[in-house]
């Protein structure tokens, strides 16, 4: 029969090995392909979009984590631990939606220098806790962006109010005119027109 082979492989490639078999890009969502959402069927897909990932987590494995000491209340414990988090995503991340980016970029969290999201938590005295954190502050930070460019259709009944108040904004217009202009013809001395 055969000799099993072995392959040397390098750290950096076992891990890049490692995340894409571990990925959780298959867990979210894949947004459209869209750029600029300038149709309806465009915000349609958009909405679909947003309404699936609305509900869903980001993996870990799909930002890099880092940690550090941090600041404020926990006694001694703070000079020990290393509980501050801090979370770096990559902009170009497949599962960011196109038409978001030029909103997250104007961010305070966008990093220019390294086209990256950077998120710190050191809310809880827990490593844990603020990677959570973290990620959840991701989470809705991206579906924000995302929520930002899609324009709502109005609906009928919107419309029709919106008629029915230009319609009467106009006939009070007129009516004050009227009167405006009879209070000017009776100085005059001529006869008003005005029926009120």
């Amino acid at each position: 029969m055969f000799a099993p082979r072995y392959i040397r492989v390098s750290q950096t490639a076992l891990r890049i090995c490692i995340r894409n078999a571990h990925s959780g890009a298959k867990l979210l969502p894949i947004p459209p392909e869209l750029e600029i959402l300038a149709t309806p069927l465009n915000n349609t897909e958009a909405r679909s979009w947003i309404a699936s990932f609305r509900h869903k987590t980001i993996p870990k494995v799909l930002v890099d984590m880092s940690f550090s000491r941090s600041s404020g209340p926990g006694g001694q414990n703070v000079n020990k631990v290393n509980t501050k988090a801090t979370l770096r995503c990559e902009l170009d991340a497949d599962w960011i939606p196109l038409w978001a980016k030029p909103t997250l970029k104007k961010s305070s969290f966008y990093v220019s220098s390294s086209k990256s999201l950077m998120i710190t938590s050191t809310v809880y005295r827990s490593q844990s806790q603020n990677v959570d954190d973290c990620l959840q502050k991701l989470h809705n930070l991206v579906l924000t962006a995302a929520s930002d460019s899609v324009r709502n259709e109005t609906s009928e009944e919107t419309k029709r109010r919106v008629v029915a108040h230009e319609k009467a904004a106009k006939e009070r217009r007129m009516k004050e005119k009227m009167y405006r202009s009879a209070t000017k013809q009776s100085r005059s001395g001529k006869t008003p027109k005005y029926d009120g």
